[in-house]
């Protein structure tokens, strides 16, 4: 050993402050279930086996073991041992997706943000309101969502709900009548891909022989 390695050990002053390297805060399989496991701790469950049995259902693929080697960091450790936060795109995928379409994890965890942070509950709620509009066709509900959305504190729903006020009857007609312009949205993205994957091969002849009569 060299003397850094010798007086590293030397200075320690418990284990704890050996711990480190290139293995700390490696993911692990129970990244996503120790919000759960720390809740059930915290209600008084701290058997193992039984934890473990709980977590499998939702879709753990992680031993026994490593559930054990978890709850012996809590036991031993002098601070509480927390998971990671969920990543800001986690958590925008389960604001814009539909309810029915996430996993019992994946509503616990937010769920436990929505409480935690009342300006993503009001964000939740005003995007879910808006995708029933959306795919109900209640455009008639506009108005009252708008007043909804000005009464939170939520700045940058604030610029959206300015931006569709300045158009609201355009806004309520899409919202309402089954005509879109999908169609024609989906044409300009195909000429666009036809473009870029004939950029500086060819000319507008095989251009339009590509897009067809």
């Amino acid at each position: 050993m060299s003397w850094h390695t010798v007086k590293r050990f030397a200075d320690a002053a418990k284990p704890e402050e050996l711990f480190t390297g290139q293995w700390q805060n490696r993911s692990s399989v129970l990244d996503d279930y120790k919000p759960y496991l720390d809740d059930r701790w915290n209600e008084g469950c701290t058997n193992a086996w039984k934890l473990w049995e709980e977590i499998v259902p939702l879709g753990c693929t992680g031993s026994y073991q490593r559930v054990r080697a978890c709850l012996h960091d809590k036991r031993t450790s002098p601070r509480p041992v927390t998971a990671r936060p969920p990543s800001p795109r986690a958590v925008a995928g389960w604001i814009l997706r539909h309810p029915e379409t996430l996993t019992e994890r994946e509503q616990l965890q937010l769920k436990a943000i929505r409480t935690h942070c009342p300006g993503l509950d009001a964000l939740t709620r005003h995007v879910r309101s808006f995708a029933a509009m959306l795919t109900g066709r209640q455009g008639e509900r506009l108005p009252d969502w708008l007043d909804a959305v000005r009464q939170d504190d939520l700045p940058s729903l604030h610029t959206l709900a300015a931006g569709i006020d300045r158009d609201r009857d355009a806004v309520i007609a899409g919202l309402t009548l089954p005509w879109n312009s999908g169609v024609v949205e989906w044409h300009v993205n195909r000429v666009k891909m036809l473009k870029r994957q004939m950029f500086g091969r060819a000319g507008f002849r095989l251009l339009r022989n590509r897009e067809g009569p």
